[in-house]
């Protein structure tokens, strides 16, 4: 039973693409990650390198996966083995890596953080929670609120960073995106906007596909528009999209804190796949 750890997004896409692929709604920031690095880099998420691992069992097939994109937690994948998750723990501790957390399906996330603190002696602590949705059964808002959706455009960058750094700020723990990622999403048409009156109003973000399946987040409205329903509206927008690029899979993270949220993507057709937990280290 042993752990192979690479900063070579290929090496790992080779290793563990095929087991990565057999799930790819529940491994959809796995996949999206590996793409990202592969296309924009090692410094895609920041300046520290990233660190991708995997796990066999007796030389077997792939069985669990890791990976961390610094200052991120680590993403220990919601397929894990039970087996893998203190050997992981002793390897990365070992080789003295600083984690800010770790972000997996509950079970995995807790025994991986009990390991993590009689290892290294931080402090852990449970942050957000949030739950997987994949679409199941598309029905757009009726009535639709006023307005319309479009693709944002260069023009609408600045815009959209704000929006973006305003999101971050309240979502609280998550990153603003680098310098190049807004202009990165839109190079794709993954950013669209909905806009009343030639306004933009809210706006929604959607992944290149990976594995047949798209990712659709984030998904904001400033304060001064909220409640007439636009979150809703460019959500529908974006998965109307991904549905007429023929994705094979929509899938969506939300919030278990935001019972609005959640009550909304079930209202558009979307489905429950899984719930994670991020679990965050302190000194």
């Amino acid at each position: 039973m042993a752990w192979t750890f690479t900063g070579d997004v290929e090496e790992f896409s080779i290793a563990a693409g095929e087991f990565l692929l057999s799930r790819p709604a529940e491994n959809t920031i796995e996949l999206g990650v590996a793409e990202a690095v592969r296309r924009r880099g090692p410094a895609a998420f920041g300046g520290d390198a990233p660190i991708f691992g995997w796990w066999r069992l007796d030389g077997g097939p792939v069985a669990s996966t890791f990976l961390q994109t610094p200052p991120f937690p680590g993403l220990l994948t919601s397929g894990a083995q039970e087996a893998s998750i203190r050997p992981l723990a002793e390897d990365l501790a070992d080789a003295g890596r600083l984690l800010s957390g770790i972000n997996s399906i509950e079970e995995a996330a807790l025994a991986f953080a009990v390991a993590w603190r009689q290892l290294t002696g931080v402090s852990a602590e449970i942050g957000q929670r949030t739950r997987l949705y994949r679409l199941a059964d598309f029905r757009p808002p009726n009535p639709a609120p006023p307005g319309a959706g479009r693709v944002a455009t260069a023009a609408d960058a600045e815009l959209l960073e704000n929006w973006f750094a305003a999101f971050s700020h309240e979502v609280g723990g998550t990153e603003p995106p680098l310098p190049g990622a807004v202009a990165d999403r839109i190079s794709h048409g993954g950013l669209m906007l909905w806009e009343v009156g030639g306004i933009p109003v809210s706006f929604a973000g959607l992944t290149r596909p990976v594995g047949g399946t798209v990712r659709i987040g984030p998904v904001y409205t400033p304060p001064g528009y909220r409640g007439h329903g636009y979150g809703g509206a460019v959500t529908a927008a974006v998965s109307r999209a991904a549905l007429d690029a023929r994705a094979r899979g929509v899938v969506l993270f939300t919030d278990l804190a935001n019972p609005t949220s959640n009550s909304l993507y079930m209202r558009l057709g979307y489905r429950p796949v899984e719930d994670r937990m991020i679990v965050r280290f302190k000194p």
